[in-house]
């Protein structure tokens, strides 16, 4: 099974446990990988036959936007079932940053990984 990457995409949300974090917007930085056959869309030239990244990164923009979390695992579960229901994703593994939570290290985050891989045919 092939797979579309998306990586190192920032966005900018609200999300922290700690009062002043629920009154600015910090930045997460996202990876993602999602399975999918590219053969088809490969073999016509046609965007429709398979995923568009672009919309995908602009509905997860949207989605920072729309939502307020306190934990960065709460955020990346509801992101994953809105990309598994917006869009024709069975499987995907995606990684969730968020840059100076911990001043000791460039990052914290997540990695998690939700639906079931397809099997190569």
């Amino acid at each position: 099974m092939d797979r579309i990457l998306i990586e190192a995409l920032t966005v900018d949300t609200v999300i922290g446990v700690y009062d002043w974090e629920r009154t600015i917007t910090q930045s997460l930085s996202l990876d993602l990988s999602l399975a999918t056959d590219i053969r088809p869309a490969a073999a016509t030239d046609d965007l429709r036959l398979t995923l568009d990244y672009a919309a995908i990164c602009q509905r997860i923009q949207q989605f920072a936007n729309e939502h307020q979390f306190a934990l960065v695992e709460t955020f990346a579960e509801r992101l994953a079932a809105c990309l598994q229901h917006e869009f024709p994703i069975s499987w995907l593994r995606m990684t969730v940053r968020k840059p100076g939570a911990v001043p000791q290290a460039a990052s914290v985050g997540l990695e998690i990984t939700r639906g079931t891989l397809p099997e190569a045919t």
